[in-house]
């Protein structure tokens, strides 16, 4: 009988080194799996209860005020009751009564309890307040569907402040990402000094931006600003210039502030890049007489693309929503307004919270939205490379 038969295998002894291993039970193995499971599960459980309390619920009350007509200060109407009319008149009425709570010395009404007539101009209660009761009509935001999206649409400001966030971050973005890399290329190099250099570099990014930008206010003052005596020292300008408030200039002096305070974050992330690149390929390359150009181009530039494309995806997202160093800079001015200082004018200065909860809504969608684009965009060609 031939040996590898399963007839001739089904008679081996158990102790035959020919037997089949034994694989561990199914349900076992099924069983270990569902424990793992459920102990990942209870670990993950509190950072998800804070993400929920401190994420999602604010951003989903976010985009559902954005549907609604809410005011950060609700019109109130109050009265005090003279003790026979059950009648009051409403400044600002809403005929299906919905929009309104209704209450009685603080204490709120049923909705059956009043009503409103004349066009949603006059609250009537069903009895009678006491004499000095405090009758109290407060209106409730309302569902107004896509008509703050549609006005934001509509709204020249609004696109205005998209274009200036764009045109900050690409320049900047670009500007940090050249500079970093030059900083860095030049701390990964062994010289004397070269501890001090890595801290000194990092001090415009330790200090705070809202530190940062009122400091650099007072250096681009046109009266008393360091930077215009300089200037003027040296012959470069006639006369003072007021860069934050001219529109020609007031881009650019932000720019500039960003690109000195977030240069050492890029060349701190590019930097560590480098520090886990091998020696050994540089040195075969300086053996094959390999210029340094080619060296950086064809040898370090491709080793730190994963890096240097999630330093530029960091670096983007913060550049979009950026908000402390222009409104510290330049305040509200539409020259320079970015989305957020737009939003925060909505819903600040102009207590528009349904209008101002859109905006935001959409400041978010739009970074999420670039944010998956790069992330797309970035696996394809990492994938392409290989």
């Amino acid at each position: 009988m031939d040996a590898g038969s399963p007839a001739a295998t089904a008679v081996l002894p158990q102790g035959s080194s020919s037997a089949p291993a034994r694989q561990p039970a199914p349900a076992a193995a099924s069983a270990l799996t569902r424990t793992r499971v459920r102990a990942a599960w209870l670990f993950l459980l509190p950072m998800l209860l804070v993400m929920a309390l401190t994420a999602v619920w604010p951003l989903g009350k976010t985009v559902w005020l954005g549907f609604t007509d809410s005011l950060l200060n609700p019109y109130t109407d109050s009265f005090i009751a003279d003790g026979s009319s059950r009648a009051f008149p409403l400044r600002y009425g809403d005929d299906s009564g919905a929009a309104l709570r209704v209450e009685l010395s603080d204490t709120t009404l049923p909705a059956d309890a009043w009503a409103v007539q004349d066009g949603g101009k006059t609250l009537v209660l069903d009895n009678a307040p006491a004499e000095g009761a405090r009758v109290t009509a407060t209106y409730l935001p309302r569902f107004v569907g896509l008509e703050n999206y549609i006005y934001l649409a509509q709204d020249p400001v609004w696109w205005r402040a998209i274009g200036n966030t764009v045109k900050f971050t690409l320049i900047s973005v670009l500007l940090e990402t050249v500079l970093g890399l030059a900083i860095a290329l030049a701390m990964n190099e062994s010289f004397r000094g070269k501890g001090g250099l890595r801290a000194a570099a990092l001090v415009p990014w330790a200090i705070p931006t809202i530190v940062s930008a009122q400091m650099w206010s007072w250096m681009f003052h046109d009266l008393y600003g360091v930077i215009n005596t300089m200037l003027m020292e040296i012959g470069i300008i006639s006369q003072p210039i007021a860069w934050t408030a001219n529109p020609d200039t007031a881009l650019w002096a932000i720019v500039f502030v960003d690109v000195w305070k977030t240069t050492p974050f890029m060349a701190l992330l590019i930097l560590a890049a480098l520090q886990l690149l091998p020696k050994e390929i540089y040195e075969a390359a300086r053996v094959d007489g390999i210029p340094a150009w080619k060296r950086l181009t064809h040898i370090t530039l491709p080793l730190i693309k994963p890096a240097l494309l999630v330093a530029v995806i960091f670096r983007t997202l913060d550049a979009l929503r950026v908000f402390d160093l222009i409104y510290v800079l330049s305040s509200n001015s539409r020259d320079t307004m970015s989305m957020s200082v737009y939003v925060r004018q909505q819903l600040i200065d102009f207590g528009e919270v349904g209008y101002g909860s859109a905006a935001a809504t959409f400041l978010f969608l739009i970074i999420a939205g670039l944010t998956a684009l790069y992330l797309v965009v970035g696996k394809v060609k990492l994938d392409e490379a290989k």
